[in-house]
């Protein structure tokens, strides 16, 4: 069933409204990918606040112009059966989502991604981006970074101490 004028217009500003709120846009071919498949990607994707839009790109095209940080956006590469992919709040969680997929499903392939201030990143900037550590992973790494240091000086005034009280013992017997 085709859609009205007014539910295109609805989308469009759906889309418009995913485009200023998103830090990263992530586009990825889902030809070939199972109901399934792409069910559990949604159910991944909400898990971390991530929105997955499967829509028509002359649909996107309009959102794009309508928005003034991407309406000067490289949308030629928009062709064929995409899935868009939002997140207001990680720049990186998009790019997880669909790389984590895509280690089951071969047929998702990254087109690229939209910046907040619509640049385009391809889609090996992509890649590198969803192989990144996550940031609840570089914080604990810099605790434990920061941490060990004082870990080391507990640990040797512990064992120095336990020696000093066998000795005192020692003497004392």
């Amino acid at each position: 069933m085709a859609l009205t004028k007014d539910k295109k217009q609805e989308i469009v500003v759906e889309l418009a409204d995913l485009l200023k709120s998103s830090k990263m846009t992530v586009v990825s071919k889902y030809e070939g990918t199972t109901v399934k498949a792409m069910q559990e990607l949604r159910r991944k994707a909400e898990e971390n606040g991530t929105v997955i839009k499967v829509v028509k790109n002359r649909l996107v095209k309009k959102a794009f112009e309508s928005t003034d940080s991407h309406k000067d956006a490289d949308t030629s590469e928009l062709a064929g059966m995409l899935m868009y992919v939002f997140n207001a709040d990680d720049e990186v969680a998009p790019a997880k989502v669909v790389h984590e997929m895509a280690k089951t499903e071969k047929q998702l392939e990254f087109i690229g991604a939209f910046d907040e201030t619509g640049r385009m990143l391809s889609a090996d900037e992509v890649k590198a981006l969803a192989q990144l550590p996550t940031r609840e992973e570089l914080i604990a790494t810099v605790i434990n970074t920061l941490k060990s240091p004082v870990n080391n000086v507990v640990t040797g005034l512990g064992g120095n101490l336990h020696g000093l009280l066998d000795a005192v013992a020692a003497k004392a017997s």
